[in-house]
C-alpha cells in the first residue's frame, strides 16, 4: 500500500504542479519533494484536500542551514514540512529552499493550526520568517537573545544572555 500511495502522490503532484517541483527524492523509502516557495500554499492545500494523499497531520516543520555547503546554491535554508496521512499510514516531506538574506515563507497556520508553534520554533532558532503568521514571537530562547542559535554562522564563544551571571552566589535557602 505504501508504494501505491507514493506513486499516487507523485503522479498527482507531477500532473498538477509540474512547474513547481524542483526534484523528487526517495531516500531509504522516504518520499520527498523539493518545491518552489511560490507554490508552497497551493501544494499544501492540494495535498490536504486530496483523498489520495489525505495529509491531515502536519507532524513537524524543521530547517537545515546549508551555509558553506555545495547545496547552498539552491538556497541557504531548507525548510522541511513533515506531512502524514493517518488514513494511508504514509509520510512525505515537502522541502522548500529560501535565500540566506532575510529568509521568508508564507505561513501554513491557516491550513494546520499546529503549525503555529512549529513556525515560531523555526523562526526563533533559524531566523526564517513566516508571512501571515498570527504571532511570530520567540518560543524557545530568551527575549533578549540576539540572533538565531541554530544558524551555522552563529558565534559559539559566549553566552548571550549570560546564564551564569550568578554562578558564584550561594544558593537561595527555601523556607
Amino acid at each position: 500500500m505504501v508504494d501505491s500511495t507514493a506513486q499516487k502522490i507523485s503522479e498527482f503532484l507531477r500532473t498538477r504542479f509540474s512547474d513547481a517541483i524542483v526534484r523528487e527524492e526517495d531516500f531509504r523509502g522516504q518520499q520527498s519533494f523539493l518545491i518552489k516557495k511560490e507554490s508552497l500554499l497551493d501544494i499544501c492545500r492540494a495535498l490536504l484536500d486530496n483523498p489520495e494523499a489525505d495529509t491531515r497531520l502536519l507532524s513537524d516543520i524543521t530547517c537545515v542551514d546549508w551555509l558553506d555547503h555545495e547545496e547552498e546554491e539552491l538556497g541557504r535554508f531548507e525548510v522541511i514540512y513533515n506531512l502524514y496521512s493517518l488514513t494511508h499510514r504514509y509520510r512525505l516531506l515537502l522541502k522548500v529552499r529560501v535565500e540566506g538574506d532575510k529568509p521568508r515563507l508564507p505561513s501554513v497556520v491557516g491550513l494546520w493550526n499546529g503549525a503555529n508553534w512549529l513556525e515560531r520554533e523555526v523562526w526563533d532558532l533559524f531566523g526564517v520568517f513566516f508571512d501571515g503568521h498570527p504571532d511570530m514571537t520567540k518560543i524557545l530562547t530568551p527575549d533578549d537573545l540576539e540572533g538565531h542559535p541554530l544558524r551555522r554562522d552563529y558565534p559559539l564563544t559566549w553566552e548571550q544572555p549570560r546564564f551564569t551571571w550568578n554562578k558564584d552566589d550561594p544558593p537561595e535557602v527555601i523556607k
